[in-house]
């Protein structure tokens, strides 16, 4: 790969809708939902053939911060930095294109969700190598994933009619960015066939990024600007008096929605799954031949199509179906499996009762 690249790992979401595993001192990235190796861990892991470890920065908060240090050795603890205050991701990915460009003028960076599951590497170590081409010839880059279902839940990228998948073919020019529609269209654009997931990795040089923050985001592009020497004494604390003064936003509105040199991978089958509910781990692991999914000790009697997950202790199911059944020391969670995402509205509920004892 290009020694100029670098990726960006964005790790400071909560995982809401993975409660009660999931809280701010352990959000979802740093837990093993899906397999022996954490989220964060498993998206370094897939990145080492690309990108050295050395060439990877982290953006999180202080919950998380020193958990995700202790889970990375190999990424210099430097480059693992927290966020004064969550501003979205345009604040996020302007402040590591500001440190990189600073440090390497041809830098070309890579944003990576930490949080991702990638059934099939190979074809994704082929879409990020296009991608990073795509880049560094100064287009804004997406990468798009081909729908499976009429999902209303992501938002999608619109390609021109007759782009078939595939990464050797190069950047495609992206059409328009959707958000997330309602089912009515959601299935028009599985039918219609140019319409991608929006993955959320993106790819960019350090440069480019910084013009178009400078032209579609001044305000957080001068604060950005006014930030002293990474790694100089004053930095840290002038970061943590001007970081919240950047808007609060994402990288999609505040730029991609409204440059003009977008371009996109319409990416290749490469088992993708964003891990976004329990229900997404549930159709990631081995099922019984009655479809239930238990991850510790249990009795399973005339239940079909469970997700258990309950440490320390046994769980008996007796003819139920479809449920989510996750146990920790201080909370038990039951759940319809086809509700999966409204988990987070359990940790909304609980902040409004004051309960941080369960966050």
């Amino acid at each position: 790969m290009n020694p100029h690249s670098y990726g960006l790992i964005l790790a400071g979401g909560r995982g809401t809708r993975f409660w009660p595993r999931s809280r701010k001192g352990s959000a979802k990235q740093v837990l093993n939902v899906a397999g022996d190796r954490s989220l964060i861990q498993q998206t370094v892991d897939r990145l080492a053939s690309l990108i050295p470890r050395e060439r990877l920065w982290v953006l999180t908060n202080h919950h998380l911060r020193d958990t995700i240090v202790s889970q990375l050795p190999g990424v210099p603890k430097r480059q693992i930095l927290s966020e004064p205050a969550q501003r979205n991701t345009a604040p996020a990915i302007g402040l590591a294109a500001h440190i990189l460009h600073s440090m390497d003028p041809e830098a070309v960076m890579g944003v990576f969700p930490s949080d991702h599951v990638i059934g099939r590497p190979a074809p994704y170590r082929a879409t990020i190598k296009a991608a990073v081409k795509g880049a560094k010839a100064g287009h804004l880059m997406v990468v798009g994933i081909r729908p499976r279902w009429p999902e209303t839940g992501y938002g999608y990228i619109e390609f021109p009619r007759g782009t078939r998948s595939g990464a050797a073919a190069g950047p495609v020019g992206v059409r328009r960015f959707h958000e997330k529609p309602d089912l009515e269209n959601a299935i028009r654009y599985l039918a219609a066939g140019n319409y991608y997931w929006n993955s959320g990795m993106f790819f960019w040089r350090a440069d480019v990024l910084l013009d178009q923050l400078r032209r579609h985001l001044p305000k957080t592009a001068t604060v950005l600007a006014s930030l002293p020497k990474f790694g100089s004494r004053p930095f840290a604390e002038k970061l943590k008096r001007a970081f919240p003064l950047c808007e609060n936003i994402s990288i999609d509105f505040a730029v991609l929605e409204k440059a003009a040199n977008v371009s996109g991978i319409p990416a290749p089958d490469f088992g993708w799954n964003d891990v976004g509910s329990w229900n997404a781990v549930y159709e990631l692991l081995p099922q019984d031949g009655h479809g239930n999914v238990v991850v510790h000790d249990s009795v399973v009697l005339d239940s079909h199509n469970n997700f258990v997950d309950a440490h320390g202790k046994l769980v008996a199911l007796l003819v139920v179906k479809d449920l989510i059944v996750v146990d920790t020391p201080e909370a038990l969670l039951v759940a319809a499996r086809s509700r999966a995402q409204r988990v987070g509205e359990i940790v909304k509920a609980l902040e409004q009762r004051g309960r941080q004892d369960l966050l």
